[in-house]
């Protein structure tokens, strides 16, 4: 039993909590990419010396999954022992620790008379790290060393003393030094918030009650995970998916298998029968991969468990080595994210199978990343932007998907048209809903959006990474897929070009690019939609006029010739939002919909 009293507990679980939300705003508020400041690809928290996370913000789970191993290794080259007051550490390197080369992990420690208590950690992902391409994810890499700059664990400060000729060496491999640059420094402020918060803690409780409460919160968080999985079924579930490809075998689609073995409250998930590592960048090193397993975890438990490491004690992965799940050095992983989304899909699946209650159908399956790049012709810089795409979530079992909600391992917010056009030669002519893209179902999918990008002036060489271009998302108790994604490039000499997914293509001044966002898939029979609620679809711009009777079954009564010009006018959908209650609606349930 702890010595510390519950509600002491409680108040430093809130206090651990509230710290890293600071830190995570101040990351977010002291950095200088649109990545960051806008997209919030970025994540903090704070950690045992012993690698345990004892909170972290609200950020991107797939990044507060994978931290610990980067924080993990830090502590394995530098020993807590050897810290000193001042110092600050960081890494990248995917195949020691790290996720993919972009993502770089900042530690700072907590140094209490002499010793360290705790680490603070901040991860971003840094808008260009070199490599072959403008933004650093080239889909077409087939090595890491075409991907960009690998750091190993390194010291960036020590005792308080920057290393010049660290940052100089980072400065000289990167397209946007200042941007980047500027990043770290983030990641910096942040770790210097931690570390003042949880002194001020100690300095306030006094630091046998904080250090104290860590390990009763991590068992406590074992505890009550152990008890929410110890409810659901036992026995092996097993689902497969595809990626669409690897981005340089644009033909062959790449599986990924997963099945759940749940016993008790041990949870287990093995990736035997995904395949071999890929050509393409497109493979996702350990770390990121078991990532996707915390977080439904945490997803199928109760949301009251403290967010902590002690709620993953009782899980374990078996990823083949050499698989596309657990790569061999040096096979690229830039694209690793998208693997990651498709890991996540594929134990949602299995679940679905466990507890179909509980899971919704698959969202879009993609956090589709475009990095443009170039030299302005007006300012002679250089200049790098990238983007976030992402489609709507699957239906549920009690409500409809979302639109254009980011959710999952990503959690990436929508970067602003005006920090786009303000920053670069690019200009955005359409930005909408995708009408139609959502999954049918009882519960519709979340539909996805249409976006155009233009280039205004010179050449933008441009990274892709896209996928469930050609495999939709899957829906759910008789519910139908979401629509795929696609995209197309419009020449200025009117020639258009379908994009295979994955790509890296130069637009110069004039060309656009049409990105169409997928859906989430539907849950339930579309047939069991009540009508009212299908009409409302319509009128809402969330479904297509033939959609209404052949995925709904919904057919006209009335003979009214406004309505049969339906097709020929978007004056009547005025009428019909304002009249809405003359038009007549029946459903038909008839053999030619597949019904008895």
């Amino acid at each position: 039993m702890s010595a510390v009293d519950a509600i002491t507990l409680e108040v430093m679980r809130n206090k651990f909590e509230a710290i890293a939300e600071e830190m995570q705003t101040t990351l977010i508020r002291s950095s200088y990419s649109v990545v960051v400041k806008e997209g919030k690809d970025a994540s903090a928290a704070i950690f045992t010396t012993a690698s345990e996370m004892i909170a972290g913000g609200i950020a991107v789970p797939g990044q507060l999954g994978q931290l610990y191993r980067s924080v993990m290794r830090i502590l394995e080259v530098f020993p807590p022992e050897s810290m000193s007051d001042g110092d600050v550490f960081l890494m990248n390197d995917p195949y020691d620790g790290g996720s993919h080369l972009p993502d770089v992990t900042v530690v700072t420690p907590v140094v209490h008379d002499g010793e360290v208590l705790v680490v603070a950690a901040a991860q971003s992902h840094w808008q260009d790290i070199g490599g072959k391409t403008a933004g650093s994810i080239p889909t077409d890499a087939t090595e890491l060393f075409q991907e960009g700059l690998v750091l190993p664990p390194l010291q960036l400060y020590h005792a308080g003393k920057l290393n010049e000729g660290l940052v100089e060496l980072i400065r000289k491999n990167v397209r946007i030094p200042t941007v980047v640059i500027g990043d770290l420094m983030g990641q910096c402020a942040a770790g210097a918030i931690g570390k003042r918060r949880f002194l001020s803690l100690v300095e306030e409780y006094g630091r046998d009650v904080v250090m104290g409460c860590l390990d009763e919160l991590h068992d406590r968080a074992e505890r009550m995970t152990r008890e929410s999985l110890a409810q659901l079924p036992d026995g092996r579930f097993e689902f497969e998916d595809f990626l669409d490809n690897d981005g340089v075998d644009l033909d062959r689609k790449v599986k990924i298998k997963g099945a759940i073995e749940k016993r008790a409250s041990d949870f287990h998930v093995d990736f035997t029968g995904s395949d071999p590592q890929v050509r393409g960048p497109f493979n996702c090193v350990y770390g990121p991969t078991i990532t996707e397993l915390r977080m439904w975890v945490r997803l199928i438990t109760d949301p009251a468990i403290p967010q902590n490491d002690g709620a993953f004690r009782m899980i374990s992965m078996d990823a083949p080595e050499g698989s596309v799940v657990n790569p061999r050095h040096p096979a690229p992983v830039n694209a690793r994210g998208t693997t990651m989304i498709r890991v996540a899909d594929v134990i949602q699946g299995a679940l679905a199978k466990m507890v179909p209650e509980k899971i919704p159908a698959a969202p879009s399956g993609n956090l589709q990343h475009i990095s443009f790049g170039g030299v302005d012709p007006d300012t002679g810089r250089q200049w790098v932007c990238s983007e976030f795409s992402v489609g709507g979530t699957g239906g549920r079992p009690t409500k409809d998907g979302v639109d254009v909600m980011d959710m999952g391992i990503t959690n990436i917010d929508n970067v602003p048209v005006e920090m786009t056009e303000i920053g670069y030669p690019l200009r955005v002519l359409r930005y909408g809903l995708w009408t139609g893209s959502g999954g049918a179902g009882r519960y519709r999918g979340g539909c996805g959006f249409v976006k155009t990008y233009q280039v205004l002036r010179g050449q933008a060489v441009v990274s892709h990474r896209g996928d469930r271009h050609f495999v939709p998302p899957w829906g759910l108790m008789g519910g139908k897929s979401g629509r795929p994604w696609k995209s197309v490039i419009e020449y200025a000499d009117g020639r258009t070009e379908v994009v295979p997914s994955k790509g890296v293509f130069t637009l110069n001044a004039g060309d656009k690019l049409h990105l169409y966002t997928g859906g989430g898939g539907g849950y339930g029979d579309p047939l069991d939609r009540p009508v009212e609620q299908v009409l409302a679809d319509y009128l809402d711009g969330k479904i297509l006029l033939e959609q209404i009777g052949d995925d709904y079954g919904v057919v006209l009564e009335s003979q009214d010739p406004c309505v049969a010009d339906l097709r020929e006018t978007e004056r009547l959908r005025a009428r019909m939002r304002k009249e809405r209650g003359p038009i007549t609606w029946k459903i038909d349930r008839g053999p030619e919909l597949g019904r008895e």
